[in-house]
């Protein structure tokens, strides 16, 4: 762990001092050889992430893309309008088109799921100026690792209903992503599907959803349902995830296409981080300075812990950043006659 956390300081001073030059190899699209600092950096990538390749062509290969990608995540962060910040990742050394297809998941954008049960709320319910949920115990399991099984949906739907279910009915359960809704200790997630046949039969359920309902897609709206009933699932665009280390997202449509959604998330929560502006010399001086804060969502991915900001992500709230609007979804939990109060933690 402490040679991970020293390996990752040492790349993001290396890349830094590495961006200018970066930027102007892409421009150029040079395909001579590698300055050394850069084919040092690669190395680094190598050992943090654990990564080999078959023979030196491949090599050659994967450091052309690490450079480019290293190019894109400066880009990135000169274009961002959040607090985001790009650079190395696990995913460096993939093309954009290897990283969509082992991460993402296509069919789902040409699906237009359309619910006729409409979402009701009592008047009083007044939206928090934040929520997030992990802050309760036994509500959010952790945070999963996908591999290559383009599943996703799966990891966010289980996410989403034993959520609601340890909300409701304060029983700590973890649904298996694999099989149903059987236990995740019974039927544990392997990452890849069973060729024979699926087990969940076997196993004994231990939670189960009355119906399952499509919110309006509007920001508002989310918010409220997130804070007085619990975590939801979204549809976003997963481009900029490839390169993205920590801080909050404010991508406009041109780098973050809000149409090409193609990877599902659980949506755990929101909030507001505020920033002093001046000098550090102003704030030595004064305590009343103006604040400027900058809304966010909080996401649960499903690509391990390692990642983002422990396996967690922030995307700017309020301007529909990578098409977070698209197709938030909730499964239904217990008699929604029965009406429950429920506090989201702050």
């Amino acid at each position: 762990m402490a040679l991970n956390a020293h390996l990752s300081g040492l790349l993001i001073l290396l890349v830094t001092g590495l961006a200018p030059g970066i930027r102007d190899s892409l421009r150029a699209q040079d395909p001579g050889p590698r300055p050394l600092e850069l084919k040092e950096v690669f190395k680094l990538f190598q050992i943090q992430f654990n990564k080999s390749y078959s023979n030196p062509a491949e090599h050659a290969r994967r450091l052309d893309i690490f450079v480019h990608n290293l190019a894109m995540a400066q880009r990135l962060q000169e274009e961002d309008l959040g607090t985001a910040e790009f650079g190395v990742t696990p995913f460096s050394d993939l093309t954009e088109e290897e990283f969509g297809q082992l991460y993402g998941n296509w069919r789902a954008a040409k699906k237009d799921l359309r619910v006729g049960r409409k979402v009701r709320f009592e008047k009083q319910e007044l939206i928090p100026p934040s929520c997030d949920w992990r802050k309760a115990p036994n509500i959010i399991s952790p945070v999963k690792y996908q591999g290559k099984c383009n599943c996703c949906w799966a990891i966010a739907a289980a996410g989403n209903i034993e959520a609601l279910w340890n909300i409701r009915f304060k029983q700590s359960v973890e649904v298996s992503v694999q099989g149903g809704l059987a236990s995740e200790k019974d039927y544990r997630f392997r990452g890849r599907a069973n060729i024979h046949r699926c087990l969940a039969p076997f196993y004994k359920k231990v939670a189960w959803i009355q119906d399952y309902v499509m919110l309006p897609r509007n920001e508002h709206t989310m918010a409220r349902y997130v804070a007085t009933q619990g975590p939801i699932t979204v549809l976003i665009n997963q481009m900029l995830l490839q390169h993205y280390r920590q801080g909050i997202i404010r991508a406009t449509p041109s780098t973050c296409d809000p149409w090409l959604v193609n990877h599902y998330v659980l949506l755990v929560g929101f909030g507001k981080e505020e920033e002093k502006k001046g000098s550090e010399k102003d704030l030595s001086q004064s305590n009343h300075l103006p604040r400027h804060s900058t809304p966010y969502w909080i996401l649960k991915n499903s690509w391990g812990a390692h990642w983002g900001e422990q396996g967690y992500f922030r995307l700017h709230q309020g301007s529909n950043t990578c098409g977070i609007t698209r197709s938030p979804l909730t499964a239904c939990i217990g008699d929604p006659a029965e009406k429950q109060q429920v506090s989201c933690p702050l």
